[in-house]
């Protein structure tokens, strides 16, 4: 097992709104830890020797490191615009790496195959040219100008319509989706994939959007989303290797895995290999 840089990051480990001062226990990167509302209108983390952790409430959840984040939590400014809907979709146990997790987030290929009439639908299954980088002066990857046509992109959508998407990987195991958003077309819906790294091969995903969309009832809102993700799952378990290939030669990329491979670049420069695979074996 190799934490590498990935020590220093922040990591969710709690849905804020559901801590009670009882709290929970749960584990991260194999160390157990305590999460608990301190009383105080924050959160409380601990590891098993009792020390204290560094934490942030943000998003609707916890967050935490095991070592010195070097910098600030990653800002989401659709986080603060009023208007916006806040939603906790819960929590999803994935056997796979947390690399894996985020990886097929990023993935548009899949969405006719695996989310079929509702992300993609046969006969539309080409994946357009889109643009891919690496931004230097915040130190994320991007992917935009990202075209899908999809016949039920949001719960609010009415019909089928072509999705416009930004794909953002603010951190190690923290996506975010910016999607057309079908109520307010000049507003990007946001939809993030937080991931708990439990062990190389095992995670907690944590969903969480902020959306317009004033008439979807939450419950409803949460299942859309939920729905998507249980369909994801079963392909993840099932991927080999279990851990995130890093070496160039492991797979072969198509065009339509422009920011996977970006990702793993990414990943490979900042030593950010928990969950990773680095050799064939």
């Amino acid at each position: 097992m190799t934490i590498g840089a990935m020590l220093d990051e922040w990591y969710p480990v709690g849905i804020f709104g559901q801590l009670g001062p009882e709290g929970r226990s749960t584990q991260l990167m194999g160390e157990p830890i305590a999460v608990a509302a301190d009383g105080n209108g924050g959160a409380r983390v601990t590891d098993s020797t009792g020390r204290t952790l560094p934490v942030r409430v943000r998003y609707g959840h916890v967050w935490t490191s095991l070592g010195e984040p070097k910098k600030e939590l990653f800002a989401i400014p659709e986080a603060d615009q009023p208007g916006r809907r806040f939603v906790d979709v819960g929590v999803v146990r994935v056997r796979c790496s947390p690399l894996r997790a985020v990886e097929n987030f990023l993935d548009i290929a899949h969405f006719p195959f695996v989310h079929t009439d509702i992300l993609g639908a046969e006969p539309h299954t080409e994946v357009q040219a889109y643009k891919v980088e690496i931004r230097e002066d915040v130190d994320e990857v991007w992917a935009t100008q990202v075209e899908f046509y999809q016949p039920q992109a949001a719960k609010s959508a009415s019909g089928g319509i072509t999705t416009q998407y930004m794909y953002r990987v603010a951190a190690p195991t923290a996506t975010i989706l910016y999607k057309t958003c079908p109520p307010r077309p000049s507003e990007w819906d946001v939809i993030t994939l937080f991931v708990q790294p439990l062990a190389e091969d095992l995670c907690d995903v944590w969903p969480w959007m902020a959306l317009f969309d004033d008439d979807t009832p939450m419950t409803d809102l949460i299942h859309f989303q939920q729905t998507i993700f249980l369909q994801d799952r079963s392909i993840l378990e099932n991927q080999v290797p279990r851990l995130l290939p890093l070496d160039p030669g492991m797979e072969m990329p198509t065009r339509a895995d422009l920011t996977s491979v970006a990702y793993r670049r990414w990943l490979k420069r900042h030593n950010y290999t928990y969950g990773a695979q680095l050799v064939a074996q």
